[in-house]
């Protein structure tokens, strides 16, 4: 049987993306409307934690569950993983035992290897590299607000990490651009990233200059899971990286201000961004639900009939 891994975001062309947000959005309404939908009903998810999370833990079990599926977490901690059996076994053991698998790990090489070895679907709920889930939903809440994203310019703020790189993907397949603003010595590597060229983003070492005119404004926390160790240095390095009400207004009047979460108010975003207007931090969040629902049903069923 033929199936699908979510690894990176450039593992889905466009038209399947639009065709995910169709979904999402129905999805969405019937969730809202408190009616009921379980086309997972004999379906079990394996959730693989190998770093802390709220919010992927949280929409991968709770949408599961919603689409009347069961959600199993195994933490590495907690299982042979965590003892050094390698990652090729345990692929071949998990995957005779539920129907798709969720992994949240380092090294994006780790679930490169899980997906070659296992009989389901695997989806990538973060590794150092690539975020695909997170940028799933931040595009389908842009849409949700302004419409096609195609065109617009999304300035990124701050370090250069796995989140900024799934950005940089998805602009070559949503024909958008990316204004990158790192401190020195954070800079993105497109050909680490994978990029097909360069025509999709643009550097800027002024944060503000990087702003101007965006659609668009979002960041991350300054110091990622794993580079604790660098933390105070990092704080020092991205001072002038805040995102604030100042460098809010330099983007156009009806922006839109996005964070993964967690975020560190007085850190990377100002209180008064984060908590204001132009923020659609909490929809963003909430539509990992309703994008994860969607992936999931596309992943396990494939393309259903349009709903009316």
């Amino acid at each position: 049987m033929q199936f699908k891994h979510f690894l990176q975001f450039n593992d889905f062309c466009r038209e399947e993306y639009e065709y995910l947000f169709e979904r999402a959005r129905w999805i969405k309404r019937e969730f809202k409307q408190y009616r009921q939908y379980w086309p997972l009903a004999d379906r079990t998810l394996a959730m693989i934690f190998d770093k802390n999370s709220t919010r992927t833990r949280l929409s991968f079990e709770a949408g599961m569950h919603q689409l009347g599926g069961a959600a199993i977490y195994l933490s590495t901690r907690d299982t042979q993983l965590g003892r050094g059996e390698p990652v090729e076994d345990s692929a071949r053991v998990i995957s005779r035992m539920v129907d798709i698998i969720m992994i949240r790990t380092y090294e994006h090489d780790i679930i490169k290897r899980f997906a070659e070895n296992s009989r389901v679907p695997v989806i990538n709920g973060l590794t150092d590299e690539y975020h695909p889930c997170q940028i799933l939903s931040d595009i389908f809440t842009y849409t949700e607000h302004r419409g096609s994203i195609e065109g617009k310019i999304v300035a990124w703020i701050g370090d250069s990490n796995n989140v900024c790189n799934t950005w940089l993907e998805a602009a070559e397949i949503f024909n958008f651009t990316v204004h990158v603003s790192t401190p020195p010595g954070y800079d993105i590597d497109p050909k680490q990233i994978g990029l097909n060229d360069t025509t999709h983003f643009e550097k800027f070492a002024n944060p503000r200059k990087a702003v101007m005119g965006a659609d668009l404004v979002t960041t991350d926390v300054w110091t990622s899971m794993g580079y604790e160790a660098e933390m105070e240095q990092r704080r020092n390095d991205f001072a002038e990286f805040c995102v604030n009400t100042e460098m809010m207004s330099l983007a156009k009047k009806d922006a839109l201000f996005m964070h993964c979460l967690p975020a560190h108010r007085g850190e990377e975003v100002a209180a008064e961004v984060l908590d204001g207007p132009q923020s659609v931090v909490w929809d963003e969040a909430e539509n990992r639900l309703h994008t994860q629902k969607a992936l999931m049903e596309y992943l396990l069923l494939g393309r259903l009939q349009a709903e009316k």
